[in-house]
């Protein structure tokens, strides 16, 4: 309750970097991302740059070694997770304010590129049970195979897709 969730889509800024803290003994990464608005001027038919907001990562425990050993730096990512501030005095006597996300999730943005994800050793699986109705129901829906530039048997109209259905083998 009273806690701050947020969503960033940006890129990683710094390598993911391990630390181990000194009472708990527990294992932790940081990292920064920045996430850069972007628009595009009708003016000068161009996409510009508009405001940014880079933010401390703080990823725990098996979360920190998943973003150490899968981030780097530049990578496209979606960070899920609570958003607070830490305040102190530096030795200066400056007043200082860090903004800091706390991560529940990790993950490269897929819209950007492609990714492969390699489980844990010790992870548990889990299953379900699966039939040939629940294979064909999506989103509560029926639905069936597609396969863009395959023309099913019984839809051609003209010629150039009987030469489409030919080249594709069915």
């Amino acid at each position: 309750m009273f806690d701050t969730p947020l969503t960033i889509v940006g890129n990683v800024l710094t390598a993911p970097e391990f630390r181990k803290t000194s009472q708990s003994n527990q294992v932790v990464a940081s990292f920064r991302v920045a996430s850069t608005a972007r628009r595009f001027d009708k003016g000068t038919s161009e996409w510009v740059d508009g405001h940014s907001l880079r933010v401390r990562v703080t990823a725990w425990r098996r979360l920190a070694e998943g973003a150490v050993q899968s981030l780097k730096v530049g990578d496209p990512v979606i960070v899920v997770g609570r958003l607070y501030t830490r305040d102190w005095i530096d030795e200066a006597g400056v007043r200082r304010v860090l903004y800091e996300l706390d991560a529940g999730a990790i993950g490269h943005d897929l819209a950007r590129g492609t990714s492969t994800f390699q489980r844990h050793s010790s992870a548990v699986s889990t299953s379900t049970i699966e039939d040939e109705e629940a294979e064909r129901r999506v989103g509560g829906e029926d639905s069936e195979p597609y396969h863009p530039g395959v023309v099913p048997p019984g839809e051609a109209d003209d010629d150039a897709f009987e030469d489409e259905r030919e080249l594709a083998g069915v």
